[in-house]
């Protein structure tokens, strides 16, 4: 039995349910306390009224919430937008470790995403004018484009899909421009990559690597949605053995 427990936080438009279909039950089996919340305005959680202007400061609110209910305090894990909320919980608040997994990085998201208006001019133009980022993903199609590797199966990403839920603006905005700050940081950390990761550049994945002193480790043939992906089981394995090095 690992003792410490380990908090999952889950990335844009998506909610509990995500670590729920693979990583909750595999990492109960191999012997961890796992949990993982729903965000404010996702999943089951209140606060959908409010959610395009809620802040990446209220998601961490959450985060310190959920955290200090649990028996000791956890390892937290973070994908996507959810790392960094992470990112942002350990400026002020300590963890024995950290996960990101395919995170919004340490220079932000506006250079990875820079290229998005000239390569998508049209959806991006709805997204600004809707103020609605999950309008990325709002069909299997371009969930696809943005989340999963070239041989994910279409039916499989329609499945998920139908439960992907809408995003905060603002907090999608922040994420270009509330940045983390490495130096109040000191928490041991793993990295995690995708190297078909059409969100997140692999530079920039590199540079928070880089930037907090952590280990790090892309995965072939897999795109951003890393908890999701075919090859889920390789990335929790990995997230396993690092935590049995580093968790004593």
């Amino acid at each position: 039995m690992f003792e410490t427990p380990l908090l999952f936080v889950h990335g844009t438009g998506h909610a509990a349910w995500s670590w729920d279909e693979y990583f909750l039950p595999y990492f109960a089996e191999k012997g961890f306390d796992a949990y993982a919340l729903s965000l404010r305005g996702h999943g089951k959680s209140d606060g959908y009224e409010a959610l395009k202007w809620t802040s990446v400061a209220d998601y961490v609110s959450d985060v310190v919430r959920v955290a200090s209910d649990l028996p000791e305090k956890p390892v937290v894990i973070g994908h996507s937008l959810g790392g960094l909320v992470v990112q942002k919980y350990l400026e002020k608040n300590e963890a024995p470790a950290a996960i990101l997994i395919t995170p919004s990085p340490s220079e932000g998201m506006f250079w990875s995403a820079f290229w998005m208006p000239y390569k998508h001019p049209i959806l991006m133009m709805k997204i600004g004018f809707h103020q609605d980022y999950s309008l990325m993903f709002a069909t299997p199609e371009l969930a696809k484009k943005f989340l999963f590797s070239k041989d994910t199966d279409i039916e499989k990403i329609a499945r998920y899909v139908k439960k992907f839920g809408k995003e905060s603006y603002w907090a999608n905005l922040e994420s270009m421009f509330n940045l983390p700050k490495p130096e109040e940081i000191s928490t041991q950390m793993l990295v995690l990559g995708a190297d078909e990761d059409a969100l997140v550049s692999k530079r920039a994945i590199e540079k928070t690597a880089r930037v907090y002193n952590a280990d790090l480790k892309f995965f072939p043939q897999t795109g951003h949605d890393l908890p999701l992906e075919d090859n889920w089981q390789e990335v929790a394995d990995h997230m396993i053995e690092w935590l049995g090095v580093k968790i004593r």
